[in-house]
């Protein structure tokens, strides 16, 4: 209403300037003409002039109005298709998608591509609109992934079952295959024995956190060229169950999570893109010579909660010029090891160290790092030691190895 009233006031004021032209123009007319000339015109315009008003006035009255209902008509489409054309959606598909949201779930008009029935304490999933990409069905009580319910959803981009009752029996044949274009795929905390199989070849991220899962059928990735996060922490996998045959096809992978399990050595078959390796509360006792070879893009290593001592830690085994945040927090170790010059991050904290110096430790020999910061110079910004049996201070030679260390907690 606020920018209507302004244009009504403007219209209003034109309408009596318009009025005051034509009387003008009249003036205009009788300071030219004798005196017979100018009564007659005098009466012509008072004739005349009220008339001009009257029109003028009514005119642009009407076509204010006209201006008026095409601007709301123009703004109610905008906001019904608007948001449908940034998603590349027709308005037929729009409405039949509207139309089709199951009555358990929220289908937003301004996000029509998106399903969302999470939260609604569902035993079975409802009938899926056929132009659904997001599908959110978390938090449920779903015991079984049927085929039926989401032989519609062949455009699902974006599935997410987290926190329901899915069993591997429960999942019915084919159901995930049938979805050509799943890119991520959310199946924490349900009851999975093991790793869903056929998977689409389109997956990108495989969530399958705090299942059951103690088996991943060999070939299960292969294909699976796309999948750069694997996620299986939390489950019931033994150092048989992750094998070169099992991770096979991962060529692309990116992250894998295998933190709390069961496992009491390094997985083997790992994937030489694998970047980030989580490996936090399980049994590991120790790590074989140059296991990291085989990971030149390692960067991110956390290996906390596990059996390590020092002597299941050769001294050269973290010597890889690729890791920048190296974590060995809660384990048995009683020297800190050898790490590489580009390593920035350090945790080994409640181990039983009892003590450190640069000697030891340095990358490089101490003499030789002169006080310019060159990329010859180690690059430990943070060095967790507390837990263990390390009295204060810190040596100054390990100062002088590290010199861009930012902070140190002992």
């Amino acid at each position: 209403m606020s920018k209507v009233q302004p244009l009504g006031n403007q219209t209003n004021n034109y309408s009596s300037l318009t009025g005051l032209v034509c009387s003008t123009d009249h003036s205009r007319a009788t300071d030219t003409a004798d005196s017979h000339q100018s009564k007659s015109l005098e009466k012509q315009r008072d004739q005349t002039s009220p008339g001009c008003m009257q029109t003028t006035h009514t005119s642009w009255r009407s076509r204010l109005h006209s201006e008026m209902a095409l601007l709301l008509s123009l703004l109610c489409i905008l906001c019904l298709v608007g948001p449908v054309l940034g998603q590349d959606m027709q308005y037929e598909e729009f409405m039949a998608q509207i139309q089709a949201c199951p009555k358990e779930c929220r289908c937003p008009s301004n996000f029509p591509r998106a399903v969302y029935c999470d939260n609604k304490g569902l035993k079975s999933i409802p009938n899926i609109p056929p132009y659904t990409w997001y599908l959110y069905l978390q938090n449920n009580l779903i015991e079984v992934l049927s085929a039926d319910a989401l032989r519609n959803a062949t455009s699902l981009r974006w599935l997410n079952l987290n926190r329901n009752k899915i069993t591997s029996e429960g999942m019915e044949a084919g159901v995930l295959n049938a979805m050509p274009q799943l890119a991520h795929l959310y199946m924490d905390d349900n009851l999975l024995s093991s790793v869903p199989s056929p998977l689409p070849a389109t997956l990108e991220h495989l969530r399958l956190s705090r299942n059951r899962i103690s088996k991943i059928p060999a070939g299960v990735f292969v294909g699976l060229d796309k999948l750069n996060l694997l996620d299986l922490q939390g489950n019931k996998l033994m150092d048989d169950a992750v094998t070169e045959v099992s991770l096979k096809g991962l060529s692309n992978l990116v992250q894998i999570n295998l933190a709390k399990n069961q496992l009491s050595s390094m997985p083997l078959g790992l994937p030489p893109t694998t970047t980030q390796l989580f490996l936090d509360g399980n049994n590991i006792e120790k790590i074989p010579a140059g296991y990291f070879k085989g990971l030149p893009k390692v960067a991110f290593l956390r290996l906390n909660h596990n059996k390590l001592g020092s002597g299941g830690v050769p001294k050269n085994v973290f010597n890889v010029s690729s890791i920048l945040d190296l974590q060995l927090s809660h384990n048995q170790l009683t020297e800190v090891p050898l790490i590489p010059s580009g390593l920035e991050h350090l945790h080994l904290d409640h181990n039983n160290i009892k003590s450190v110096s640069g000697s030891n430790i340095c990358p490089v020999a101490v003499e030789t790092v002169d006080e310019t910061v060159n990329d010859s110079v180690p690059r430990l910004r943070y060095l967790r030691l507390d837990g263990n049996e390390i009295k204060p201070p810190i040596p100054s030679d390990v100062i002088l190895c590290f010199r861009l260390l930012r902070s140190i907690v002992i």
